[in-house]
């Protein structure tokens, strides 16, 4: 499987939206902020004044300066590091610095539109100048910290999801890479046997196997396959595995194909399969083996029904290794779209797998 490379992505309330699209938004929520004044004057308030223009920028300058400030740099430097009193005590020295500046700067434009102030008394004047400046500015730093830490978690959120798949992906790689040995020594194991009966269908099984290992190192490598190209593996794999069934034993299957351009991942029922050949042939006893595969829509069913012959100790022919395999697989790719069944009841094993596909 070729390796892909991978980034760090910057993840926001606007993640997956183009670059563009997202200065453009900035670009017509500043428009819309910079017009405001022209927006709501009209005949009772009358037309803004190049003066009360003046005084709206400063007022709007100082509410973008602590915004950007804390969303920026403050929330990060202080907050996340738990700093929470010097984020305190920095914000209320940026409130009182702004306060000062901008009503230094409304009394210059109001000496130039020579508007005399109306007279306050000092506790008026703080109550209405400076205690409102300081809920103003507090409510668009609590604005920044909300919309920072939203933004944090978005991004903490995604990465842990890029982990888990991260993580998700290399336990399949590993589990696909056990299987293919575990296939491997069954097959191998088949053929070793055939040999010492009919050295003709033993070279006929190698030659069975190369087409099937030509799948399993190419095709299967990718994450998912055609239905049509998986159950052609296993139609080939059965032929290959009914070359050395003894006369007494049945083998019967019905492998239907009504939806072939389904996309699935790969060799993921050659383990009950598997498992069938190798606990429900016997030697010397009447045996059967029904496969059946059912690709309707949605919906992929194989179910397996075969006569059960325990393997014991003395058995080498693999170490059981593939059913594991199988059901963590399952857990992987299809976590809450899969049904797997496998159980024996008396003399008959049965196996049943159904999977939905979104």
């Amino acid at each position: 499987m070729s390796a892909k490379k991978t980034g760090r992505k910057e993840i926001s309330l606007m993640s997956g939206m183009p670059k563009r699209m997202k200065w453009l938004i900035y670009a017509i929520l500043w428009i819309v902020l910079l017009a405001f004044p022209f927006f709501i004057s009209g005949r009772n308030t009358g037309s803004v004044g190049w003066f009360g223009y003046l005084r709206f920028l400063t007022m709007l300058s100082g509410i973008a300066i602590v915004f950007y400030v804390n969303y920026l740099y403050l929330v990060k430097r202080f907050l996340f590091s738990r700093q929470i009193w010097q984020y305190i005590v920095v914000n209320l020295l940026l409130f009182t610095a702004l306060t000062i500046i901008t009503h230094f700067i409304m009394g210059i434009i109001m000496q130039e539109e020579n508007m005399r102030p109306p007279h306050h008394s000092e506790e008026g004047f703080f109550i209405r100048f400076v205690l409102f400046d300081y809920v103003k500015f507090l409510f668009i730093a609590a604005l920044s910290v909300a919309l920072k830490m939203t933004n944090s978690w978005y991004k903490a959120e995604a990465e842990r999801k890029d982990l888990e798949k991260t993580r998700s992906e290399a336990e399949l790689q590993n589990l696909k890479s056990q299987l293919n040995p575990h296939f491997l020594f069954n097959t191998l194991n088949n053929i070793y046997s055939l040999i010492a009966i009919n050295q003709d269908r033993a070279q006929e099984a190698i030659h069975e196997l190369s087409r099937l290992l030509r799948y399993m190192l190419y095709d299967s490598s990718y994450q998912f396959v055609t239905l049509e190209k998986d159950l052609d593996f296993v139609c080939n794999y059965i032929e290959l595995m009914r070359i050395r069934l003894p006369e007494h034993a049945e083998l019967r299957t019905d492998i239907q194909r009504q939806s072939p351009d389904i996309r699935i991942a790969p060799l993921l029922f050659i383990s009950i399969i598997e498992n069938a050949f190798k606990h429900g042939v016997s030697n010397n006893k009447p045996c059967f083996i029904d496969i059946r595969i059912v690709a309707e829509q949605k919906q992929i069913r194989c179910s397996i029904r075969n006569s059960y012959f325990p393997k014991d100790e003395q058995d080498k022919s693999g170490s059981g290794i593939g059913i594991v395999n199988l059901q963590k697989r399952l857990e992987l790719l299809y976590p809450d779209t899969h049904e797997f069944v496998c159980e024996h009841n008396g003399d008959v094993f049965r196996s049943e797998l159904l999977i939905t596909l979104s």
